[in-house]
């Protein structure tokens, strides 16, 4: 009886982390970041490569940073914010919410398009039923659950199918290799709305805010948390640049895509050309896969920050809220005019904007505050990694501004 009760615990612990780590995961390799792959490797072919390791790199570097600091101090991303310096979490609270709702619906139009790769429907009313489904889930009595399991699953799957057709593709491997690290051209405004896509925004906020729904804090617990952090870095990297390679391998053997006109699929075209009627259905699996776990982070995750404005709010009430959130995100999908792909591309661009500011907001904790930070010896090399990625973001937002917003105008 003692070993049974001794190793429950130990299961719930591990269960919240594999979720956390897959709820991260699954944002982090999300319709956005899907779409913006098919997008810029079409643009750019191999040299995109280099994109791809500067976002795994980012990435390294600001989720061991947040996962970090709030499982040490115990405090949400807005409560960091607010001891740093007072006020500021405020300003982060509207911008992750306002950031999340520009991604949700972008979530939602990806959904939508994989229902019309996997199903032939059209992506609006795709789009408008899998809002829906999320919905039905956050109304559940056992939502939490639900949402770890389901986003593990569909997780697995979307990795699964992704190196099938990646393997089907027969990318030019060595090609992309070299241009990881030597690219032909570099683009900032392609760095940062990848790196929005996969850090930005919610996303940087998404895993760490599972851990502390899940009672998973404190300094006793900073390297457990650390370590899974790390795994779901690691196999969002493997996501990542596998499903560039599947893309490359199509772009490479001379194939246009097609990424401006008002019902662009990129990624679906591509897909569909490397493992034909197989690999559309596939592909549209994938990313509606992807579309409904990232609509379910962005939610979830924007509203752990109502709390910045009613502190103590209960997990029922902000069910109730992501309910809301997740309607308003609908309604402003199915009024939109923008093209899916282009909404897509520039919600990864526009988050990658905020990037900056909490990611600076926390070193300084890390750094001034050890009073928040119960003592605890913060890592020197992490410290001077985030200082030199926060400098990075903050200059290619500024060169960015312009390129991200024009991604609202695509060409007919």
């Amino acid at each position: 009886m003692t070993s049974r009760t001794k190793a429950h615990p130990m299961k719930t612990r591990q269960a919240s982390l594999l979720g956390a780590v897959f709820m991260m995961a699954t944002s982090a390799v999300g319709p956005g970041f899907i779409t913006q792959t098919a997008t810029f490797t079409s643009l750019m072919g191999a040299a995109f490569a280099f994109g791809i390791l500067a976002s795994i790199v980012i990435d390294f570097v600001v989720q061991l940073n947040i996962w970090r600091v709030v499982t040490v101090t115990g405090m949400r991303a807005h409560e960091v914010a607010n001891a740093a310096l007072p006020g500021s979490g405020y300003l982060l609270a509207v911008l992750v919410i306002f950031g999340g709702l520009v991604f949700n619906v972008g979530n939602i139009a990806g959904a939508g398009l994989g229902f019309n790769a996997l199903t032939g429907l059209d992506p609006r009313w795709g789009g408008a039923l899998s809002g829906l489904i999320a919905i039905g889930i956050f109304l559940s009595h056992r939502a939490g659950v639900a949402i770890d399991r389901i986003v593990m699953a569909l997780g697995v799957l979307m990795l699964a199918l992704t190196v099938f057709v990646a393997i089907a593709s027969d990318p030019p491997v060595g090609e992309a290799l070299r241009q990881t690290v030597m690219p032909d051209s570099i683009s900032f405004a392609t760095i940062t709305t990848i790196v929005g896509g996969t850090v930005g925004g919610y996303i940087t906020y998404a895993g760490a805010h599972r851990i502390l729904d899940r009672g998973v804090g404190g300094v006793e617990h900073v390297e457990t948390v650390s370590k899974a952090a790390l795994r779901g870095i690691l196999v969002t990297g493997v996501m990542r640049y596998v499903l560039f390679l599947a893309i490359l391998g199509v772009v490479a053997s001379g194939v246009t895509i097609d990424i401006s006109s008002q019902g662009a699929n990129p990624a679906a075209q591509a897909f569909q050309v490397a493992a034909g009627e197989f690999g559309l259905r596939a592909f549209g699996l994938i990313l509606w896969a992807a579309g409904i776990t990232s609509i379910i982070g962005a939610a979830y995750t924007s509203m752990t920050f109502l709390g910045a404005f009613r502190p103590g709010i209960g997990e029922a009430m902000r069910n109730r809220a992501t309910v809301v959130f997740i309607a308003v995100s609908l309604v402003v999908f199915m009024l939109l005019g923008t093209p899916p792909a282009a909404l897509l591309v520039f919600a990864g661009g526009f988050n990658g904007l905020i990037l900056p500011l909490g990611l600076t907001l926390f070193l300084w904790v890390a750094w001034r505050r050890q009073d928040l930070m119960a003592g605890y010896r913060y890592p020197r090399w992490l410290l001077v990694a985030g200082a030199v990625v926060s400098l990075m973001t903050w200059y290619m937002g500024y060169q960015s501004i312009g390129p991200i917003f024009a991604f609202l105008t695509p060409s007919a």
